[in-house]
């Protein structure tokens, strides 16, 4: 059974904003709920607004009903939307400030602030009823709770309002704080808190924040925003707790039998009858009764490396032939790549192959092969086999895998990424890049030591690539690496539905493949055509009706 903490949604109307009124012998309170004036009295109600401020992870954008942090990659090169929606407008370049999904993410992250802010100004009245060391405990959560929504807020949209505090309306018209306050803030809210939180957590209270979360989320702000030195530090207090440890089977990570890793050091928790999402039946192929709507790309495909360390322009072990032979293993345990088993199925989107082999029975039969022939089938010839687990197809909607938010991989790729920009390359940089690269079911080669700045950059850059797929962070590192503007425009590839490229794309120094020197490139499918304005589209719109409300809110530039 599974054991973690589980935040009832139905708490969430517990947890209310506060509105200032005049106290006088007309008040009244409900006498069968709790009032915003009274609520929050004693130790089990602190409780309940905790679970009630955690339960905002819960939310998901309307164009997408999976966990929000996972839906980013599908706005950057390496992923798609199919679905016409909002999601995918904004992965074309066409979104203006009236974009639903990234309405959604502002109003949803702001909910969440809210119902932290709500608990933190109840902290003075709760110190005589709540004891001291579970006051700070759960203050320090909600604290890092609070940080984290500001760091998708500041990441997303580039400086925003700096709420501390539940505020009336009166006080609501406030302007943008610069991305660098914002990022000061999360900085210092973690340095203040973390000596609070515990350095694990067991039973019911698996899916709190720790040191080690709080810490994780310091080295991802501070390296984002270019505070290298914290970025490192950090990261390596993180490693110092000795608390996790990378996963032996890649794979197996981002299934059930992955959940209780030591590589996790934070995940969303679900349970069914309490939260679940659809990440299933978003990823499962049209044949596994899925939508087959959030896909990788050719892209990302071709970036992996050969089995020598090298990329496949460069490789004399890539055979065109057989593009998948040789490869990092974490191309096909990141990917369902086209004739591989997948949930049980041959999966294959060749148009000539009209029958698939079936293998989830004793005896092995042939099967219709919808892949081919359903007109929405992948577009581009892949799937995602992260969080795709097969004991969600009964019940493909209401999928209980727990979404991971922070594991000790990226920790260990911030640790070394940060030392590289500085320039301080020794040792431990390479010895964090190659625990990575040599995890047991990942083998690549080691990076050998003497490599310039230059050389070690274009490698981290492209092992985030490989490692983090399909997790939520592609969009920000293409972001403060600058390079959006170079990825993101023009056509997105599919596969080459009849056969495969006849020679490899030209990949460069931050793991990009280019076509134009693919001689069969005019085969490939062109899955939509899209645009990237330079200065406009590194940041996303702040909704109209908040400019509109929030006469002290500039609009971003362009928008």
């Amino acid at each position: 059974m599974k054991e973690k903490i589980i935040f009832n949604i139905t708490l969430l109307m517990l947890v209310v904003l506060i509105y200032s009124c005049d106290k006088d012998y007309l008040t009244k309170y409900p006498l069968d709920s709790p009032s915003s004036e009274t609520f929050i009295s004693n130790e089990e109600e602190l409780d309940m607004a905790v679970t009630g401020a955690y339960n905002a992870l819960y939310a998901a954008p309307r164009a997408t009903p999976m966990p929000f942090p996972l839906t980013l990659d599908y706005a950057s090169d390496i992923g798609w939307e199919r679905n016409t929606n909002a999601l995918q407008i904004l992965g074309m370049g066409n979104a203006d400030a009236d974009n639903q999904f990234t309405g959604d993410f502002w109003n949803l992250l702001y909910v969440g602030i809210g119902r932290c802010n709500t608990i933190l100004d109840k902290e003075e009245s709760l110190r005589s009823v709540v004891s001291k060391q579970v006051l700070e405990t759960r203050m320090a959560e909600v604290r890092f709770l609070r940080s984290y929504f500001y760091f998708f807020l500041n990441e997303l949209y580039g400086g925003v309002p700096l709420l501390k505090k539940v505020t009336t309306l009166s006080e609501a018209n406030l302007p943008k704080s610069t991305k660098e306050e914002i990022s000061n803030f999360i900085i210092s809210e973690i340095d203040a808190i973390v000596e609070f939180l515990p350095e694990s957590t067991v039973g019911n209270n698996v899916g709190r924040v720790t040191k080690g979360t709080a810490l994780s989320l310091k080295s991802r702000s501070a390296l984002f925003n270019k505070n290298y030195e914290q970025a490192a530090d950090a990261a390596l207090k993180v490693i110092e707790l000795g608390e996790y440890t990378l996963h032996d089977n890649f794979e197996q990570l981002f299934k059930y039998a992955g959940e209780t890793s030591k590589e996790i050091i934070w995940s969303i928790q679900y349970k069914k009858g309490l939260a679940t999402h659809s990440i299933s039946s978003q990823f499962y192929s049209r044949l596994m009764q899925g939508f087959s709507n959030k896909i990788p790309v050719q892209s990302l495909i071709d970036s992996y490396e050969c089995t020598d360390g090298l990329s496949i322009d460069k490789s004399p072990l890539f055979d065109p032939n057989e593009p998948f032979k040789n490869r990092d293993p974490r191309l096909t345990q990141t990917a369902v790549l086209p004739q591989t088993l997948s949930l049980g199925v041959i999966f294959e989107t060749h148009p000539d192959s009209l029958m698939t082999w079936d293998y989830r029975e004793a005896v092995p039969k042939k099967i219709a092969n919808i892949d081919a022939t359903n007109a929405y089938a992948t577009f581009s010839g892949y799937l995602w086999r992260k969080y795709a687990d097969e004991k969600d197809f009964s019940d493909r909607s209401n999928s209980e895998l727990n979404a991971i938010l922070f594991r000790y991989a990226e920790v260990l790729l911030n640790y070394a990424e940060a030392k590289i920009e500085m320039n301080q390359i020794d040792n431990s940089v390479y010895e964090s890049i190659n625990a990575v690269r040599q995890r047991n079911s990942v083998k690549m080669p080691p990076i050998s030591t003497g490599k310039s700045q230059a050389e070690l950059r274009s490698i981290i850059r492209k092992e985030r690539k490989y490692e983090l797929a399909g997790e939520g962070l592609r969009l920000f590192d293409i972001r403060r690496w600058g390079i959006a503007h170079e990825v993101m425009p023009g056509n997105l590839y599919g596969r080459i539905r009849t056969g495969w490229l006849s020679n490899a794309p030209v990949i460069d120094d931050n793991g990009t493949p280019h076509y134009d020197k693919v001689s069969n490139r005019g085969e490939m499918r062109i899955i939509e055509k899209r645009n990237f304005n330079k200065d406009r589209d590194y940041v996303w719109p702040i909704p109209r009706i908040e400019t509109e409300v929030i006469t002290n809110l500039d609009q971003n530039d362009h928008y």
